[in-house]
């Protein structure tokens, strides 16, 4: 089974880090609408009514527990003879008063525990409800915080393997530089003798090293290879109808292939071998060699388009003179000629873009590359902005509302408007086109 490709890896883990998102989000949605709500709690409940109770205790106590004693105009016959009779009923009624009455004071004690029992219990019942919906409150808002946390590592981690897959890649062109190197020294009588190569004179670069390392700097910083076709799509329109277009600069050859689909004869050329052969690869013709050299070496007229995307800045300012006067002798008369390169007037593409590659000589203004062209004989020459800084990457305007200001706001409206006005001079310095293409043809009378 063959170990799984570094694209088809992230992939994979995008996919199961986005479903793995989604449950989270899910469950914790779930959770936030299940936080309880405080019920309605009764109020404590009245005290035990104990109003009459000394009364009642009082009036069984002036209840006699003993036969009356007899007056002394009564005989004693009749009276033993009526108690007989009714002093077993004012016992028995005795009895149940003194049983009801102790069963009163005994309740009024547990009645009156209970209801302090109960008024304790209420607001400690609150309490805790009160706590338990913060708690769940806290709970939600602690998850809430994990997805950032979580976010901040995963770009720690793929910025992690952004770095290792750069440094493999440029380890594996180094490989392949080194099997073709190899490989041409096994077909040398020399090599096979055992001859060493020759060394590097001191502070000389290895031409290759760095011809792969700059590869690999192309591919981190410039943009993927679809990301580069989708932006120069719009220059196919100006070669429609040419052949023996020249691509100077032409890198892993996006333009190459777009003009290859679209029925155009082109080639490339291109400083680095590593780019020439990540062309010569993908089946599209590309040599290495010297810009001007090469433009030098062709007959006049000879070709019916060039363009250079992303290399004039790579060039010293005599070289730039002498690359578009010869560029002007051996294009065709009508032949187009475009120039892209960085527009250091905005400040965001010089500061983000120019300085940070180690190859560039020298910005060049729209204004000074139109100049160039103008003096090497160009009569009509356009520039085209491009790559716009998106709107929320600018500074942004305020939006003055009457209620935040009052009715009568006229000092702070022209406070409000002198500010918009400086935010759009300002966006029209740092924020404007990161590129610009220079769009010229050869007139069709030299």
């Amino acid at each position: 089974m063959s170990p799984e490709s570094s694209p088809g890896l992230v992939s994979r883990l995008a996919a199961e880090r986005a479903e793995a998102h989604r449950r989270y989000n899910e469950a914790l949605t779930a959770l936030d609408r299940a936080i309880q709500a405080l019920p309605a709690l009764p109020a404590p409940p009245s005290p035990y009514d104990e109003q009459q109770l000394p009364a009642i205790n009082e009036a069984l106590r002036s209840v006699p527990e003993a036969k009356p004693t007899r007056p002394k105009w009564w005989h004693q016959t009749i009276v033993d003879s009526t108690w007989r009779v009714i002093g077993p009923m004012f016992e028995r009624q005795a009895a149940f008063n003194a049983a009801l009455v102790e069963h009163l004071n005994r309740n009024a004690v547990a009645h009156r525990e209970a209801s302090a029992a109960l008024a304790a219990a209420l607001p400690a019942t609150r309490a805790g409800f009160e706590a338990l919906i913060r708690f769940e409150s806290l709970l939600v808002l602690f998850l809430q915080q994990i997805t950032p946390l979580a976010d901040a590592g995963d770009r720690e981690v793929r910025e992690a393997i952004a770095t290792l897959q750069s440094v493999a890649e440029v380890a594996q062109r180094a490989s392949a530089r080194a099997s073709r190197e190899i490989e041409r020294m096994g077909t040398s009588r020399d090599a096979v003798a055992g001859a060493a190569p020759a060394p590097v004179a001191p502070g000389q670069a290895d031409a290759g090293s760095d011809a792969s390392k700059y590869l690999g700097f192309e591919d981190r910083f410039r943009g993927s290879e679809a990301e580069i076709r989708a932006r120069l799509v719009d220059y196919l329109p100006y070669f429609d109808g040419a052949s023996d277009v020249l691509d100077v600069g032409c890198g892993r050859g996006e333009f190459l292939q777009l003009l290859k689909a679209r029925g155009i004869a082109a080639r490339g050329l291109d400083l680095n071998p590593e780019m020439a052969e990540a062309c010569r690869a993908r089946g599209l013709e590309a040599s290495t060699g010297d810009a001007l050299a090469t433009l030098r070496a062709l007959p006049d007229e000879s070709l019916g388009g060039l363009i250079a995307v992303q290399v004039i800045e790579h060039l010293k300012p005599s070289y730039l003179s002498q690359f578009l006067q010869t560029a002007f002798f051996k294009l065709r008369p009508g032949a187009p000629l475009i120039l892209e390169t960085i527009n250091p007037a905005c400040w965001v593409a010089f500061f983000e873009s120019y300085i940070r590659d180690l190859t560039h000589e020298q910005p060049i203004h729209p204004e000074t590359l139109q100049y160039m062209l103008q003096a090497s004989g160009f009569a009509q020459v356009d520039v085209v902005y491009r790559s716009p800084i998106a709107e929320g990457g600018r500074l942004q305007r305020v939006t003055p509302r009457p209620e935040h200001f009052g009715e009568t706001a006229d000092p702070v409206t022209e406070l409000v408007s002198a500010f918009n006005h400086n935010v759009e001079r300002l966006n029209s310095r740092l924020f404007t086109f990161q590129d610009y293409a220079a769009i010229a043809r050869v007139p069709d009378a030299r």
